[in-house]
């Protein structure tokens, strides 16, 4: 094995600061060359003395072996070459999606012409601080940190860095409180359902009495439909099929009778569509094995798209009754919160929402009700 090569170069006074050249590392397509590099120390009124020491502080990293040789891997190279090819395909694919847009928009205008090493705490907690200035939501700037973290910490588990310096950093300070995130009502989920045509209306119904991610209620099957329950085994996502997001989300939950039953209706429906001036009928399921699905497309009986449906019939429906912020997730909120609106334990909302943790169904899916807030603050005073 080569002897690692010990640096001790003298710093210089230049102008009005002290400076230090170096070697180091790069990778210049897709070759290492060892190159010098000039770095900038201190002021140039700091003592000689002084100025030793932070050389020596500067260069231990690079003495030690700290500094891995891939770190000098640029970070788009990195991104194109290795995290979209290998680690993301490993994910669902509307976070694919998600993920893609935030390096593209973001990580790579600010970090594309860096190696992996000179991302440092500093240099992430100078990019989010400037995030703050851009009008960005909170939520927003958390996703574009996780995403950061995701691919500095992909170079950690490859070995071209050793510590992920996107690990606790700080986002800047919410311009704004925690907002109540938007749920609806029992009565207002009842007048959007009526203005939405079958299956559909059906598989919102399904979406907001049992809680399931659309993907999974999509990927439902008829062996999964039991008496009294709904197993969650699969899920289907714009092409694609895979297990449910976590462990705990695999799992059977108890279901209101009235989904049951309403999910059996359908294969007694015929679906009226219109086709120019003449008017076709499709039945709503065309087939109704173990293996095949619930919920089917109109015309073909394949998988259905959540955007499509969100697009055309949801949106619609929801706008006509003043609520355009509703969508797939709103009613797995919705869910959650009539719940706790009924009273329900939170280790037994955890287990129908399939959380891994009850924190997450308390902190983030269940909402205030200003109406309970209210009866428990009136019965404080008899």
């Amino acid at each position: 094995m080569a002897r690692r090569r010990c640096q001790n170069p003298k710093p210089r006074q230049e102008g009005r600061q002290w400076v230090l050249y170096y070697w180091a590392d790069e990778f210049i397509n897709g070759k290492r060359e060892r190159r010098k590099k000039r770095a900038v120390l201190v002021p140039a009124t700091v003592p000689e003395r002084e100025v030793q020491k932070i050389a020596l502080e500067f260069l231990r990293p690079l003495n030690q072996g700290l500094v891995n040789i891939g770190s000098a891997t640029p970070f788009a190279e990195f991104v194109e070459g290795t995290y979209m090819q290998v680690v993301l395909p490993q994910m669902a694919k509307g976070t694919r999606e998600r993920y893609r847009g935030v390096v593209k928009n973001y990580l790579v205008p600010e970090f594309g012409g860096m190696c992996l090493r000179d991302i440092t705490e500093l240099t992430v907690d100078r990019f989010l601080a400037g995030l703050g200035g851009r009008g960005l939501q909170s939520e927003s700037m958390d996703k574009i940190r996780d995403v950061l973290s995701s691919i500095l910490g992909a170079a950690v588990r490859y070995r071209l860095l050793v510590k992920n310096p996107a690990v606790g950093a700080h986002l800047p300070h919410a311009r704004r409180g925690n907002r109540t995130k938007p749920y609806i009502t029992q009565e207002q989920f009842a007048l959007i359902v009526e203005m939405v045509p079958e299956p559909y209306a059906t598989m919102l119904y399904t979406a907001a009495y049992t809680g399931l991610r659309v993907s999974e209620v999509i990927g439902l099957k008829w062996h999964s439909v039991h008496e009294d329950s709904i197993t969650i085994d699969e899920r289907y996502c714009r092409g694609e099929w895979g297990a449910p997001k976590s462990e705990a989300s695999n799992a059977t939950v108890a279901v209101n009778p009235t989904v049951i039953a309403r999910l059996h209706r359908l294969k007694t429906l015929t679906v009226t569509v219109k086709a120019g001036r003449a008017v076709r009928r499709y039945l709503a399921v065309k087939r109704a094995g173990p293996d095949d699905l619930v919920f089917q497309s109109v015309r073909s009986g394949r998988p259905m798209r959540d955007n499509n449906i969100l697009v055309r019939h949801v949106k619609p429906a929801a706008r006509a009754v003043g609520l355009p912020w509703v969508n797939w997730l709103v009613l797995r909120r919705s869910f959650a919160t009539w719940l706790k609106m009924k009273g329900a334990d939170v280790k037994d909302a955890q287990a129908l929402m399939r959380h891994s943790k009850a924190s997450t169904t308390l902190d983030i899916y269940q909402q205030f009700v200003p109406q309970s807030q209210r009866a428990v603050v009136d019965a404080l005073v008899n």
